[in-house]
């Protein structure tokens, strides 16, 4: 992939969890760059993108000699640096950002937020979805909802910024780097506990999967398992609920617009499907309400991820920010 990638002349971006993922990626690629599997582009250089994914490959390096593992430790004593190459480099600043794409030079961009819906990846995004001699890479799961998961859907156009970006870059996926244990694997670690948990919550995958293992947890080892709706409010000092919220179908024009807004950035919120009888139930008034909420919440997201992107900005304008920001909670926090 990055050989044909970079024999067109294209860019690989690859939208990265900032943790333990971009990490996994940087041992890959010094990898194939040690074993020369690129011919024609030995140099290639490779941005992280990504304050936190900085920060923590440092911690990373900080650590190598006594968290790596015993292959990454022989790599360690033959003088050999498991996640660091010719060619790394980083972008710290706004400006540092912005200056990659005006890089013309073939190159890997490993960027955040992984799944497409906040951070620098989405510039990145922006120059590169309508160009066919790049590719998008994409190293972790993308949930419904997402950008990440659009593009991965076959989306003909994501929006970005406010303007529609087609997409006509290759697009990959590399499923098997998924970062957690499969089904088996979480049975064996939940089963492990010497004393039970009072309450397991499954909040991570699509809905009938987390109903699914919610329910082999209750059948086969006994504990109190729950797999919470959007909105849910559990209070962990008292063991109660205070909120239990109810499942919402979604219809088709409420898709669309939900689509719309979370393209913008916004947040991904559990629904259940129709198919489920007590979704079939919910009133008409409750699904508008909780669809007007859902946006509220899409955009306090956008919120936090335009706030990034002015990372690096003028004082004086991120005061003015700040000022507006503040007087936005004083009048609605009630």
């Amino acid at each position: 992939m990055l050989q044909r990638t970079f024999d067109q002349g294209g860019n690989v971006v690859i939208p990265s969890f900032a943790v333990g993922r971009t990490q996994e990626m940087l041992y890959f690629i010094r990898e194939i760059k040690q074993e020369h599997m690129i011919f024609g582009h030995d140099n290639f250089d490779v941005y992280v993108d990504s304050p936190l994914a900085i920060e923590a490959t440092n911690i990373f390096r900080e650590r190598m000699y006594s968290d790596f593992d015993a292959e990454a430790r022989q790599l360690l004593a033959e003088g050999i640096n498991p996640i660091g190459f010719a060619g790394l480099k980083t972008a710290v600043t706004s400006e540092d950002s912005r200056a990659i794409n005006d890089d013309p030079h073939p190159k890997v961009i490993i960027s955040a937020s992984g799944m497409c819906d906040a951070g620098r990846i989405k510039h990145h995004l922006k120059h590169n979805l309508w160009k066919p001699e790049s590719t998008i890479l994409f190293v972790g799961y993308q949930a419904v909802g997402t950008p990440g998961r659009s593009i991965l859907d076959g989306a003909e156009s994501v929006r970005l910024f406010g303007e529609e970006i087609e997409v006509r870059a290759h697009i990959c996926e590399l499923p098997g780097v998924s970062g957690h244990a499969d089904n088996k694997g979480l049975m064996a670690w939940a089963g492990a506990f010497e004393k039970k948990p009072d309450m397991v919550f499954v909040t991570h995958g699509e809905d009938k999967v987390t109903e699914l293992f919610r329910d082999r947890l209750i059948n086969e080892l006994g504990y109190h398992a729950y797999a919470p709706f959007s909105g849910t409010v559990f209070d962990l000092a008292a063991g109660t609920f205070e909120v239990e919220a109810e499942p919402v179908v979604i219809e088709k024009e409420d898709r669309e617009a939900l689509a719309h807004t979370r393209q913008d950035g916004g947040a991904v919120v559990r629904k259940k499907g129709s198919d489920r009888g007590a979704a079939s139930q919910t009133g008409s008034k409750n699904k508008k309400a909780a669809l007007i909420y859902t946006r509220l919440v899409a955009a306090g997201n956008r919120l936090m991820s335009v706030i990034r992107n002015n990372e690096g900005g003028a004082n004086k304008d991120l005061s003015r920010m700040t000022e507006e920001i503040n007087r936005l909670c004083e009048k609605w926090d009630r």
